[in-house]
């Protein structure tokens, strides 16, 4: 597989709690179930929605899961209602559905930041 983007440095894979946001995804104006492995991407791997509804493979914790991209988690904005005055993600955030979390055997009260690597998940 091609990796697309320099994954040698930490990336950040965090969740976010139930009450951050609201909005339907950019990806297609759906809301995406926790219980499906879905992520939103930080803004240059969103890279303007080319990502969009395409699978990723996240390694960690020596597992591998298959996620769908669904949504941007904004690098550049952020503090408005828009992103439910959130302060805007890094440049290196893969922001994950619980589904995720707990196909790559991560316990529960560990959730929040983990490094990772991810690419392309091509058929």
């Amino acid at each position: 597989m091609e990796v697309l983007w320099d994954t040698s440095f930490p990336i950040l894979f965090q969740t976010r709690k139930a009450t951050d946001g609201g909005a339907p995804s950019e990806c297609d104006g759906q809301f995406h179930s926790d219980d499906m492995p879905v992520v939103a991407l930080s803004t240059g791997w969103y890279n303007k929605g080319s990502r969009c509804l395409n699978n990723i493979t996240i390694t960690a914790n020596g597992r591998s899961v298959v996620a769908m991209v669904v949504d941007e988690c904004d690098s550049t904005m952020g503090c408005d209602g828009d992103h439910d005055y959130q302060p805007p993600c890094a440049n290196n955030i893969v922001d994950a559905s619980r589904a995720v979390w707990k196909a790559l055997g991560v316990p529960h009260d560990q959730w929040g930041r983990l490094d990772i690597t991810w690419n392309e998940a091509w058929c």
